[in-house]
């Protein structure tokens, strides 16, 4: 059981690779989904293999065999194996549960100030305009969603340039790429293989918005002038938002100005076999974890008397 419940927490080192190469093989809303849901499950089969050394380690002490009704010892490897890996499993669960209660709270916090930040400026459809120098421009999820802009903003960019801006900022509402953000995130604070996946998630939302933008707008020059202008203008100022409040002046700007003056890739071999690693890596990190699990109860079934070995 041991060694198969490793499996889950060695497969996320792996993401981060094939993550980039999604985002560079794939098209962005494809890598986007691909990639995010590769993130959630790994972390997910992380914090069950983690569990499962816990408790296999609390069943392992005198008071928490007979809380469980054991009759018979835990069949498991060693305890020299078993309870140090139990012991690291705690700590690793409580850091995950400590920075995640922690970024919830900044979070909770940003948004709020962002939305009563909102709230102040003239509103036209889902266009909010906020007096500020700062130039910024983002996305803000909510009821209603917002296209939240400043003054300063608007007046780095011309007429058409500012249409591309706010076909960028409407496709990721529309796309509920706030959701992958947040998912993002949450993967991060599980399992610290993921955190650089949570860098490759922000580009591949900024990228699919891009395209969408580029197609809203008829014109792919344009928006690439469009995002490079904006990020230049706000690249010594950003407002306080959370981070799942997607902006067109993230991520790797010139990556992302190169990829909308290029031509649209065609599908690729290459893209199909990428595609496939990930839910290979999906696949065996749940097939493992699940096993593990079940093993595991089999034999709390057998220690308390209720199964044969």
């Amino acid at each position: 059981m041991t060694a198969l419940l490793l499996l889950p927490l060695l497969l996320p080192f792996a993401l981060p690779a094939l993550a980039r190469r999604a985002l560079a093989r794939l098209a962005p809303a494809a890598a986007l989904w691909a990639v995010t849901g590769c993130a959630v499950v790994l972390a997910g089969c992380s914090l069950a293999a983690l569990g499962a050394f816990v408790l296999t380690g609390l069943l392992k002490l005198p008071l928490f065999a007979a809380l469980g009704e054991l009759v018979h010892p835990l069949h498991t490897a060693s305890d020299l194996v078993v309870l140090p890996a139990a012991a690291t499993s705690v700590g690793a669960l409580a850091v995950c549960g400590w920075t995640l209660v922690r970024s919830v709270l900044h979070q909770t916090r940003a948004f709020r100030a962002a939305r009563t930040e909102a709230g102040r400026g003239p509103v036209a459809g889902d266009l909010c305009v906020v007096d500020s120098p700062r130039p910024d421009a983002y996305a803000l999820p909510g009821r209603p969603h917002r296209i939240v802009v400043t003054t300063a903003m608007l007046r780095s960019l011309d007429g058409p340039e500012r249409e591309a801006l706010f076909a960028h900022e409407r496709a990721h509402n529309e796309g509920g790429h706030h959701y992958f953000l947040a998912a993002a995130e949450l993967a991060a604070h599980c399992h610290p293989a993921l955190r650089p996946v949570r860098e490759t998630i922000r580009l591949a939302v900024e990228r699919a918005a891009d395209e969408a933008a580029a197609a809203s707008v008829g014109d792919r020059r344009l928006t690439a002038r469009a995002i490079a202008r904006a990020a230049l203008a706000g690249q010594a100022a950003r407002s306080e938002r959370p981070d799942f409040a997607a902006a067109a002046t993230t991520g790797p700007v010139p990556q992302r100005v190169q990829a909308l003056l290029a031509a649209p890739r065609a599908p690729h071999r290459a893209g199909r076999r990428i595609a496939a690693l990930l839910l290979a890596c999906t696949v065996v990190s749940c097939v493992a974890s699940v096993t593990g699990m079940a093993d595991f109860h089999h034999r709390v079934e057998v220690a308390q008397g209720d199964e044969r070995p």
